[in-house]
């Protein structure tokens, strides 16, 4: 039985590793381990947890009077820690732990409850159409106005009869502003015919109507044309713009001051000015000038598209008004890409989006945003808590590995830190640090109680909100900025900016095809005729590769032919005494086909983007453009459903397959991955997902000698396909590799084709066709952009994954390096052509004589 550990020399000794890679000073050690050991969770005494952004979430405040830097350590616990296949599984099964990870994700709130109070608020008694004018006449009269020039008739059900039964224009002929936002008109006629009597109207609301959504065009046309002095129509400026807009964006004309007939420059004391999201094509107008707004500093031109402006003209523009010291713009916008750009062409200022100018030339920032949002859980009415609990989780969780002596784990631990600790909110400055801290009281990982601990770096005081970097010890040179997004709205218009060019970039990229050349591999043989020697470490070719002109040797220098699973490099070669005039099965640089970023890479450098790749991004590299991706699916309402896999792990390890934003970035913390649009509507067998497995030989790169063996095979799911979303989370839905602990249900080919062909009434042959195009062309790419691959003493087996759409096109999954053969060795299979029958016991037979005699034997050339 382990020994307690007493001693903090004995805790040091044991949690060493954990301590450095924590970064918790040494002089809060005893603290810690006193902590630890008698339990004590003591944050409460320091800690407040307040609401804000409307109960939304929450944020952490310091109740002490002061607590200096690296002054004391807290632990926090670990409220739920979880596997991700097993998430949804504990938030049905746990008692209590939905309803805990609901309140404290502030996910919880009874959104019927809410729905039910806003009808019964809309149920209340209303003002009436003639009660609401009757009392707008009164208080115009009561501030001296001799007519009423400011009517806003808002959610009173007004329809198109009650409209034009109350003859507005006749009775209001001085009106300029009218509000008629979120009433019940449809008839764009009867809407035309009333508004457009008005003659003096700078300002018309009509949003919120069911109207707008059958003709808006229409509408805008004939209202703009028969109302020239409209200056606002529907929170957007016209082209007609002038003072009065400005005004209304200055806070200047309102309410009880809607005129400025007897005011000489009335925006002369404007200093702020906020113009967002107002639809501005120009700016280039004479009401926007220093003349009228002399003291002009606080400008915000965020969301318009200014695109009847050059930059150039903009900065003109911009450099008249000497007082101007904040702007906000989108960047990228229309005054460029860069904000150090922008700066330079607008040297007075001292404020760039909220970011200090002097900050920005330090950091040499090109994108800078300080007003960016926290993303907020939005839960659906109809989502259940645990759904909500899903949704939210990835503002949340944190994950570490274990690892022993032996072995790391193959798949994280994602954990959600108890009340206290999830308030914490992130900051680029925080002013605490938090670590994950596995406590081994009796010295082993069994042993092991997960905490985190959290320490002050900085001097706080008592109510300073308390922070940590969510993204702490990750830069730039990460994507710090872009993987901010999983938290906050970033700046959408940027990643699209970025995805459109990546986009062009790619489809700049013509089609190039290789010419088929007689092949210049000959058969290899002994000048004695003696058999070749081969040394492998593969058990199916020990036992099954049984022809005589091979013969298996255990010493790898004697080999004629190296047949291993390892890779090969120069310090194994060295190691064992291999020489260069061994064959190998492998080539070099084959990992830009093996391993999955390479893969997407080789393909896009040679193709763009063939119809047979999905969209595909190395989130190591392409984040940002990959953002774009996904902000523009959501914009035009496209499915948003993408798979994550590791570079390199097999099996589907560390797989997921999400719609949800913050869950991809997150899970990028678990390995370098690369995320690719999932086939949402893959074809399917009698209701099951499945793809094929397809075996390539390769003789040659220069020139391309590549052969497909006449055989395959299916691999199906063992549930029913299912697009339902706590399907994600269900292995044997999704997912077809199951030779590895799961119940495997193999199919054989030939019944697999003919019940496919009846199923779907097509012909195997036709798709057959597109695949052995599809796998020549991914091996043309690597030999197009990787030509240094070429060697004459190697030959390989590669495993190609392949699935069809609902459209039977076939799409590239992934090529395998030493692909498993098992049940090409355990099942004897019909040819694809059904003209023969490979035996399991001979097909490394046919594989080797192939490759290394010649033969093509059911094998087919691409």
């Amino acid at each position: 039985m382990a020994k307690k550990i007493e001693s903090l020399e004995d805790f040091v000794k044991v949690h060493g590793i954990l301590l450095a890679a924590s970064g918790l000073p040494q002089n809060l050690y005893p603290r810690l381990f006193h902590k630890l050991a008698s339990d004590t969770l003591d944050g409460g005494a320091h800690f407040q947890i307040e609401p804000c952004n409307d109960g939304r979430r929450r944020r952490l405040v310091l109740t002490s009077g002061s607590m200096p830097k690296d002054s004391d350590v807290f632990l926090i616990d670990h409220a739920w820690t979880f596997r991700l296949p097993d998430a949804y599984k504990q938030l049905q099964e746990i008692p209590g732990l939905a309803e805990r990870m609901g309140s404290l994700m502030c996910v919880d709130t009874d959104l019927d409850g809410k729905a039910g109070e806003e009808e019964d608020t809309e149920n209340c008694e209303q003002l009436s159409v003639d009660q609401a004018l009757e009392s707008e006449i009164l208080s115009a009269a009561d501030k001296g106005y001799d007519s009423l020039r400011w009517l806003e008739l808002e959610g009173l059900g007004i329809d198109d009869d009650t409209l034009a039964s109350h003859h507005l224009p006749s009775k209001f002929q001085d009106l300029m502003a009218l509000s008629l936002f979120g009433n019940k008109l449809e008839s764009a006629d009867v809407v035309i015919q009333e508004v457009t009597k008005f003659k003096n109207l700078k300002a018309l609301w009509l949003n919120d109507n069911p109207v707008l959504q059958k003709s808006e065009r229409r509408l805008a046309d004939e209202i703009l044309q028969s109302c020239p002095s409209l200056e606002i129509y529907n929170s957007c400026f016209t082209t007609n713009y002038g003072l009065w807009a400005l005004g209304f964006c200055g806070d200047i004309f309102r309410k009880d001051n809607p005129d400025y007939v007897q005011q000489d420059q009335p925006l002369c004391n404007v200093t702020s000015l906020d113009l967002s999201n107002r639809s501005i094509h120009n700016l280039v107008n004479k009401a926007f000038s220093v003349h009228e707004l002399p003291l002009l500093s606080q400008l915000n031109i965020r969301g318009n598209p200014l695109d009847q402006n050059s930059a150039e003209e903009l900065f003109e523009v911009l450099k008249l008004f000497p007082s101007l010291s904040s702007l906000e713009v989108d960047i990228p916008g229309p005054l460029g890409n860069n904000a150090v750009e922008i700066l330079e062409s607008l040297p007075n200022l001292s404020l760039l989006n909220g970011v200090d100018t002097a900050k920005i030339y330090e950091n040499g920032k090109l994108v800078v945003d300080s007003m960016i949002q926290p993303r907020l859980p939005e839960p659906n009415p109809d989502d259940s808590l645990i759904d909500r609990v899903l949704g939210a989780m990835w503002l949340y969780v944190m994950n570490y590995r274990l690892a022993d002596e032996e072995k790391i784990d193959e798949t994280s631990l994602w954990y959600v830190m108890d009340e206290l600790g999830s308030a914490l909110g992130h900051s680029d400055e925080p002013n605490f640090k938090v670590a994950p801290f596995l406590f081994m009281p009796s010295g082993n990982l069994d042993s092991a109680v997960s905490y985190s601990i959290m320490w002050p770096i900085k001097n706080s005081h008592k109510d300073d909100e308390c922070s940590r970097d969510f993204l702490s010890g990750i830069g730039e040179d990460k994507h710090r900025s872009a993987r901010l997004t999983a938290w906050f709205h970033t700046p959408e218009n940027y990643f699209i900016h970025e995805f459109e060019k990546y986009q062009e970039n790619d489809q700049a990229k013509a089609f190039k095809s290789l010419p088929l050349k007689p092949s210049v591999t000959q058969s290899i043989h002994h000048s004695d005729g003696s058999p070749l020697l081969v040394h492998t470490d593969l058990p199916q070719v020990e036992e099954f590769l049984t022809r005589p002109e091979f013969v298996l040797t255990n010493e790898p220098k004697d080999a004629d032919i190296i047949w291993t699973s390892m890779q090969v490099d120069e310090e194994l070669k060295k190691a064992v005494g291999l020489t260069d005039d061994q064959y190998i099965n492998q080539f070099p640089f084959e990992a830009c086909l093996v391993m999955k970023h390479h893969l997407a890479e080789t393909i896009q450098k040679a193709y763009g983007s063939p119809e047979w790749l999905q969209p595909t991004y190395n989130l190591e590299t392409e984040l940002t453009q990959f953002i774009g991706d996904y902000c523009v699916r959501k914009r035009d309402q496209l499915n948003n459903l993408w798979i994550l896999k590791p570079w390199n792990m097999a099996r589907t390890i560390d797989t997921s397959i999400t719609d949800n934003l913050s869950a991809i970035i997150r899970m990028m913390e678990t390995g370098p991955k690369i995320c690719q649009k999932y086939i949402e509507h893959p074809a399917l067998f009698q209701g099951k997902k499945f793809d094929m497995r397809y075996v390539v030989l390769l003789r040659s790169i220069d020139p391309l000698e590549i052969f497909l063996t006449d055989i395959f095979w299916v691999r199906l799911s063992n549930n029913p396909y299912s697009l339902e979303k706590h399907s994600f989370f269900e292995y044997e839905t999704h997912f077809t590799v199951m030779n590895y602990g799961r119940k495997l249900n193999h199919k054989p080919t030939a019944e697999f084709v003919r019940e496919f062909e009846q199923e779907h009434n097509v012909t195997w042959m036709d798709i057959h066709e597109k695949v052995k195009q599809l796998i020549r062309q991914v091996f043309e790419a690597a030999a197009l952009v990787h030509p240094e691959m070429q060697s004459d003493k190697s030959r390989a087996i590669y495993g190609v994954d392949v699935m069809l759409d609902s459209s039977f096109q076939p799409k590239i999954l992934e090529v395998t390096y030493c692909p498993d053969c098992m049940r090409a060795c355990t099942y004897d299979m019909e040819t694809i052509n059904g003209k023969g029958n490979v035996k399991g016991r001979d097909f490394f037979n046919y594989v080797f004589g192939c490759l290394f005699l010649d033969e093509t034997a059911h094998v087919t050339p691409l």
